[in-house]
Formats: C-alpha cells, structure tokens, sequence
C-alpha cells in the first residue's frame, strides 16, 4: 500500500471531482463510476456513503475490498478500509471536521456529519 504523496494530499484535500468504482463480485471488474465527496484527515483519504450502509458502492467496497477511484484527472487502483465509529470515534470526529470545512456552505454537508453516513465511512488506499 502507498502512503499520500504531500503532494497528492494537497491535490486530494482540494479535489471535488472525486468518484469511486468498488470492484463487482468478480473481483476485477470496475463497477460505475459513481461522485462522492472525500477528504483528507492526517494524511489519509476517507469518503463516506450518503445513503449510509445500504448504499451501493458502500457495500461493494466492503464486500470486495478493492476497486478504481478518479481524483484530482488521475485514476487509481485502491483498497478499502472500513472505520468503524465505535472503534474510531476521535478519527470519525476529525473526518467530521475535514467535511464541515471543505464543503462549507452546501445544504447536502450537515447530512454527512449524521449518523448514516458517518457509519459508512471507507478509508481508500492507493495500491
């Protein structure tokens, strides 16, 4: 697994055009591209599913461990970590925070900070 270039963080932490593909059950294929928000929190990129756990993607990723993400006009091959709030609660808080600063000011940003999706929250791992 590689570890955030400084420089991937900063592109990464500004990026709206960020867009995950879970692998589908076989393992290799990509699933649709489908636009999410991320942030970056100590170095680390996290996304959350709006739909919460029943989302798509969400259980994609959970099930396959592994997909395609677009960021920042660059595609990668990644991994998936789930973070569990229980275990995580101080790093569910930091994510909160990375949310409520880079997308200040939407209506769709308090929703993501709930309960849903911060129970849905997917750490992304380049390979």
């Amino acid at each position: 697994m590689m570890t955030l270039t400084a420089t991937q963080q900063e592109m990464f932490a500004q990026a709206d055009d960020f867009h995950i593909a879970p692998y589908r059950a076989d393992g290799k294929t990509p699933g649709t591209l489908t636009w999410i928000w991320s942030v970056v929190v100590d170095g680390e990129l996290y996304v959350r599913a709006w739909n919460g756990q029943r989302s798509r993607w969400y259980n994609a990723a959970k099930n396959q461990g592994a997909g395609k993400i677009m960021i920042a006009g660059d595609e990668y091959t990644v991994a998936f970590e789930l973070v569990p709030v229980a275990d995580h609660e101080a790093l569910q808080d930091q994510i909160d925070d990375a949310y409520r600063t880079k997308y200040a000011g939407s209506q769709y940003m308090p929703p993501m900070i709930a309960d849903g999706p911060r129970n849905a929250t997917v750490r992304v791992i380049l390979k």
